[in-house]
Formats: structure tokens, sequence, C-alpha cells
């Protein structure tokens, strides 16, 4: 059987940290137990779990306190959890059922991670695998009889276990301002955080947000080393900043652009949304329509369904066509539950 150390990261975590250690505490070997600056009694509740609290300060970086964590592990594998997350009795003996079983040679268990849109930012489906279980030290072995190499590729398992995160509040605005803070400073966003920056911005920013951002993605819609999708996905976000702002030179630059390049849904609900602002509804149906049926969303799956179809019923109300509007209805009420 394999020993496992759990490691998190928390600040602030009274509410939710004795519900997420109570249905994991007895199924790992240790808890390593990471404070950011917590002023609550964050650190009081962890001791009745663990000796091993250690305090780490806080520099806008989630992978410096993860790999602290991850330093302080003596387990063979490492499960990284979340305050705001809990473990049913089902995928308990789920999680004790892999420890015994679980072969030496994968390093990297992937979790089902459920209710992701409770709070939805950046997610597009409430369930998706995550990796959660590390291997701590990790055994490099040479394969191929011919032209050997050491495989560099992890190992990686999918389990049947799923966790069920209980976020009390969205993170979004505290995701956001990071974002807006570190690309102030000059940093140049992989594609992986490009895409997470402009869904969150899509999904859940408020005006404000997408106005702070507009400069950064305006930048990136000529940014000739980003490719076509990333500027489609950037013209997306300042399409959606400048319609807001009502800047509508702008927001005709990036809409265009968008439709030149890769097309796409939010680009559509775009040009729906500015031309129901202006009550000329007839036009709005027409790109409402696009973006749920011919084209595909690049950042917000509702787009190309929910969003999409909400403003075919309000505008097909406004011009007086009950009928279309009640099979728009209709077809909302099937996206639904699909989608249950």
């Amino acid at each position: 059987m394999i020993t496992v150390s759990l490691c998190m990261i928390v600040r602030n975590e009274e509410k939710v940290l004795d519900r997420c250690l109570s249905t994991v505490a007895d199924l790992v070997d240790e808890i390593v137990i990471v404070d950011t600056g917590s002023t609550d009694a964050t650190k009081e509740l962890a001791r009745r779990y663990t000796e091993r609290i250690y305090d780490f300060q806080w520099i806008d970086d989630f992978s410096a306190a993860r790999n602290f964590a991850f330093s302080k592990a003596q387990m063979d594998y490492i499960y990284s959890a979340d305050a705001d997350e809990v473990l049913s009795a089902e995928n308990r003996e789920r999680f004790l059922q892999l420890k015994a079983t679980l072969l030496p040679e994968i390093e990297i268990v992937q979790m089902k991670y459920s209710n992701q849109l409770q709070y939805g930012a950046v997610y597009n489906f409430d369930e998706e695998y995550r990796p959660k279980l590390f291997k701590r030290k990790r055994d490099f072995v040479w394969e191929s009889p011919i032209h050997e190499t050491v495989r560099l590729e992890p190992v990686v398992y999918d389990s049947d276990i799923v966790i069920t995160h209980l976020q009390e509040e969205s993170h979004a605005k505290r995701d956001l301002a990071l974002f807006h803070r570190y690309c102030s400073s000059g940093l140049r966003l992989s594609k992986r955080l490009f895409d997470l920056y402009a869904r969150e911005l899509m999904i859940a920013g408020d005006k404000g947000d997408l106005v702070r951002a507009l400069p950064y993605f305006a930048a990136a819609a000529a940014d000739l080393e980003r490719d076509s999708f990333e500027v489609a996905q950037a013209c997306c976000v300042a399409a959606k900043a400048a319609r807001l702002s009502g800047d509508m030179i702008t927001f005709l630059k990036y809409t265009s652009k968008g439709l030149a390049g890769e097309e796409c849904s939010e680009i559509c609900c775009e040009l729906g949304h500015f031309y129901e602002e202006h009550r000329d509804y007839e036009e709005a149906v027409i790109w409402y329509y696009n973006a749920v049926y011919e084209t595909q969303p690049v950042l917000n799956i509702h787009a190309g369904g929910m969003e999409g179809l909400e403003g075919l019923t309000r505008c097909y109300d406004a011009l007086g066509c009950p009928e279309q509007a009640q099979n728009y209805r209709k077809e909302m009420a099937v996206h639904e539950e699909r989608q249950a």
C-alpha cells in the first residue's frame, strides 16, 4: 500500500477547513498545512489534525506556495487539496482502494472535480479530470529496445474518485486582480494563462475588469507571436470591453478583426447585444442565430448556447413574434436539460 501526504495551502479558511479535513484526514499518512497569512482561526482548526503547520509569506504566487508545501512532504505520494473540497463516503472508500492497489509506475492520478459551475469563472463544464495525486520522487526509466530514451512523459491514471467542490464564494475578483497586476508589470502570459484570463473575463468579469484588461488584449490581438486562436480570444475580450464602455470605434475594430479570423460565437453574441441595445432587433436576431447555429465558442460555451438563445427569445418578443420566441424558449429548455 502506498503512503500519502496531504498538502494544502490555506488562508482564512475557518468556515470550511474542518469540513474538508474531516473527510480526508484518516485516509492519508501525514498532513502538511501551509498558511499564507490567516487572520482568523484557520491555524487553530488545522492543529486539531496536524502539528505540521508552516507559515509562508504570500507573494501573489500560488505556485510558490504549493511548491513550498510539496517540499515538506515525506510520503510516497502527495495529495493536493483545497479547503473547500470534500470527499463523500463513497469516494472515501474509492480513495482507500486506490491506496491499496495503485501500481508503483503510476506517477500522477487524476480525479474528477465536480460542482465547478456553482461560482463559475473559468469553467464551462461542471465536472472534469484534474491531477490530484502526485508521486513525490520520480523514477527515470529507459524505454524502447533500440534508439532507447528516458521516458519523459509521466504515467497518468484516471481514477473514478470524485471530489466535490463546495466553494463559499466566487474567487473571480481575486484572480482577475492578480492577472491585471501581472500583465501591468509586463509579464507575458503563457498560452494556458492567456486562455484562463480571457475565459475568466468573459464569464465572470464586470465592466471594470474588462475595461482594465482592454489594453493588454488589444496588444495581444496585434501580437504576431500569438496564434490565430489566441488572437480570436483577444478580439472577444476587446470587443466586449469596448461595447460595455461605449467605445464604438474599438468595438467595430475587434468585431471586424474577429469575423475576419476564426469566427466564433462570442463575437456574434457581442454583435447581437450591440444591435439589441440599439433596438435593431432584426439585425440582432441574425447575429444571435449565428452565435448558436453557425459558429463555435472559443471561451464561453454559453455564447454558443443559452446566451444566444436568450437573445433570440428577447428579440422575437420585442418584434411581436410570440411563436418564434416560444420556439426558442423550448430550445432553451432542451439545452438546459442537456447541460444538467
